[in-house]
């Protein structure tokens, strides 16, 4: 398994999260305060919502959920021999989950991440409450954050 992860800053979580289960058909996976996911099926779509306002409608950041944290490891090496700088993050929390990531940066500065999900958590990162506190701007700029 694998899909493409599509990660939104929104203004108004609940607004979005109706939208986005009219529009495909599905309600979301995850609900916490600030933050919902939707594992959509068809087409293969991890949809993350990030509540942040002022800032809705934005792209916050990419990426591809992959089954296993061997894949993440196969992505690491053959990012990194495409001479493409990536920061690794093993057993990170974030997004309400402990994953396995690399991160690597596009052209035009879009931030990319290929993940697997190794367990849910009750939190994002302990003392973070809201997604306000984990991405204010830039998202993933600190190593424990989505």
């Amino acid at each position: 398994m694998s899909r493409l992860q599509l990660a939104l800053n929104v203004d108004d979580l609940e607004q979005s999260i109706a939208f986005y289960t009219s529009l495909f058909g599905t309600g979301p996976a995850k609900v916490k305060p600030g933050y919902a996911n939707f594992a959509v099926a068809e087409p293969a779509l991890k949809l993350v919502l990030i509540e942040n306002p002022g800032a809705g409608g934005s792209l916050n950041h990419l990426g591809v959920e992959v089954a296993t944290a061997a894949e993440v490891v196969d992505a690491t090496r053959r990012l990194a021999a495409a001479g493409l700088p990536t920061r690794v993050e093993d057993g990170t929390t974030c997004c309400y989950a402990l994953q396995d990531k690399v991160w690597v940066t596009g052209p035009g500065g879009e931030r990319w991440e290929v993940y697997t999900v190794l367990a849910d958590t009750t939190d994002d990162r302990g003392e973070v409450t809201t997604m306000d506190d984990c991405c204010e701007s830039s998202c993933c700029e600190s190593t424990s954050c989505c």
